[in-house]
C-alpha cells in the first residue's frame, strides 16, 4: 500500500527534519513516495535525500513561486497511482507508526472515499513532540468577502471513541485520502491562501468524500511561523516580484467568495455526487447568508440535526447586557478564581453561546469594588436568548454554585 506525501515547502529549514521524522517513525518507509515542491535559493546546498528513489523533487527559485496552492498543484503532477495520498506542511513531527495508524483508521470507516485530516495539535521546534488531545476543526467567524475561517478545538469525548469521528471540514496541512483523489479533486493553481480548506471540503464532499477527524493524535503542527520566511514577505513589489502576492490573493479571494455565491460544477468547482446545498446542510452553513448553525458553532460532530427551512433568514446579531450582583461573588478569591463559564440559553434551556469570563477580564471585574458587575456579548443565533448562566470555578475546589437569571428584552438587542 504505498503512499504518496506531498510537501510544499516554500524556504522551510524545517522541511529536512519533517522528512526524516516522518521516515523514522514509519511502519513501512519503504512504502512511502515523497513529492515535494521545494522553492527555495538554488544557491543553497541539496536536500539531503535528493538521490532516494522515493523521492520526486521540484525545483523552483524562491522568487517564482506563486503560493501554496500552486504548489500543492504541481505536486500533485508528480502522483504516479499511488494507493494513498498524504499532503502535509514541512514543518511536522510524527507518532511512531503513522502510516500504519491511518491505514487502519481507513479500514474502520470502511468508506470507500475517506478522508482523515484536521489541525494537528501543536509542538515546537528543538522540544520533544507534546502528548496531546486529538484535535477538530471548529467554525470561527466569516471574513468581509464571506469566506469562513476555522480554529483548532480538543474533540469533545474523544478518550470514548474507537475511529475517527465525522467532519465537516479539512485542513491543508494534513489531509489523508486515497491516491486517486488527485484526479478527482485536484488542487485549484490560482487559488492562494484564504479559502483554500473551504473549497477542498465542499469540492471532496460533492464528489462523494466522506469527511472524519482522526480520534488520535497522528502528528504535530509547527504553527508560529516565527522562524521560516512567508511567502507574503517576500513576494512584495518593492523586491522587484512580477506578480505581489496582495494581487495574487485578491484575485483568489474573488474566485472563492464567487464560488460560495454562485457555486458550479467543474475540475476545480463541485462534483456530481453530491449538491453544494446538500453540503450547506451537512455542515449547518449557509454561504448566502453568511451564517451557521448553532450546533455547528458548538462544534458537534456533523450531520447536523434538521433545521426549520429559513434558519439562515431569521439568524440575527445579538447584544446581550446582564448585571451581576457583587455580594453574590464575595466568597471569590482573585488568586483562586480559574475562570466563569458563561452561556445564553433559549426558552427550552438550550445554550446557544458560551463565552467564558477569565484572565484580565475576570481580574478586573473581581478587583472592582462597584456594587453590580456588567458584563456584555455579542454574538450570532436564530434562537432568541432568555437567559443567562454564570458558573464560576475555583483552583481549590472545582466548580463551584450556579448562578443563572432571565435576560429582560431592554437587555437584549436582535439586529441584521
Amino acid at each position: 500500500m504505498t503512499i504518496f506525501i506531498s510537501i510544499a515547502a516554500y524556504r522551510d529549514p524545517d522541511l529536512a527534519l519533517t522528512v526524516r521524522d516522518c521516515l523514522e517513525r514509519a511502519s513501512y518507509p519503504e512504502d512511502l513516495r515523497f513529492g515535494i515542491c521545494w522553492q527555495h535559493d538554488l544557491n543553497e546546498p541539496n536536500l539531503p535525500f535528493r538521490d532516494d528513489y522515493r523521492f520526486r523533487i521540484r525545483d523552483v527559485n524562491w522568487w517564482e513561486s506563486a503560493g501554496a496552492c500552486w504548489a500543492r498543484a504541481e505536486i500533485m503532477k508528480l502522483c504516479e497511482g499511488e494507493d494513498y495520498f498524504l499532503q502535509l506542511d514541512s514543518h511536522h513531527r510524527f507518532v511512531q507508526g503513522w502510516d500504519a495508524k491511518l491505514l487502519y483508521h481507513t479500514q474502520r470507516i470502511g468508506s470507500d472515499k475517506p478522508v482523515i485530516s484536521t489541525y494537528a495539535p501543536p509542538f515546537i521546534p528543538g522540544e520533544p513532540a507534546p502528548i496531546s488531545e486529538p484535535m477538530q476543526m471548529n467554525f470561527d467567524t466569516f471574513t468581509e468577502d464571506g469566506i469562513p475561517l476555522f480554529r483548532g478545538g480538543i474533540i469533545p469525548d474523544w478518550r470514548e471513541l474507537t475511529a475517527p469521528t465525522p467532519a465537516r471540514f479539512v485542513s491543508a496541512h494534513f489531509l489523508f485520502t486515497i491516491g486517486r483523489f488527485v484526479d478527482e479533486v485536484p488542487y485549484d493553481p490560482d487559488l492562494y491562501f484564504l479559502g483554500e480548506e473551504i473549497t477542498l471540503a465542499i469540492r471532496a464532499f460533492t464528489n462523494g468524500y466522506e469527511l472524519f477527524h482522526p480520534h488520535e493524535p497522528i502528528l504535530w503542527h509547527e504553527y508560529t511561523r516565527s522562524y521560516r520566511a512567508k511567502h507574503w514577505d517576500d513576494h512584495v513589489a518593492e523586491n522587484g516580484i512580477r506578480v505581489p502576492w496582495h494581487h495574487r490573493d485578491i484575485l483568489s479571494r474573488q474566485k472563492v467568495a464567487g464560488f460560495l455565491q454562485k457555486p458550479t460544477v467543474g475540475r476545480f468547482a463541485c462534483g456530481l455526487a453530491r449538491t453544494f446545498a446538500e453540503y450547506e446542510s451537512y455542515a449547518g452553513i449557509s454561504f448566502r447568508f453568511r451564517c451557521v448553525q448553532d450546533y455547528t458553532r458548538h462544534g458537534m460532530p456533523p450531520p447536523n440535526p434538521v433545521e426549520f427551512p429559513d434558519w439562515a433568514e431569521r439568524t440575527r446579531i445579538w447584544e446581550v447586557r446582564i448585571t451581576v450582583d457583587r455580594e453574590a461573588l464575595a466568597g471569590l478569591i482573585i488568586g483562586d478564581c480559574h475562570f466563569w463559564y458563561l452561556g445564553f440559553h433559549d426558552a427550552f434551556g438550550q445554550e446557544i453561546f458560551r463565552s467564558d469570563v477569565f484572565g484580565g477580564e475576570l481580574y478586573e471585574y473581581l478587583g472592582s469594588d462597584t456594587p453590580q458587575i456588567e458584563i456584555t456579548r455579542k454574538f450570532a443565533s436564530y434562537r432568541a436568548p432568555t437567559e443567562w448562566t454564570i458558573w464560576p470555578v475555583s483552583l481549590s475546589h472545582g466548580w463551584l454554585e450556579k448562578m443563572n437569571g432571565p435576560i429582560a428584552s431592554d437587555a437584549s438587542s436582535g439586529v441584521q
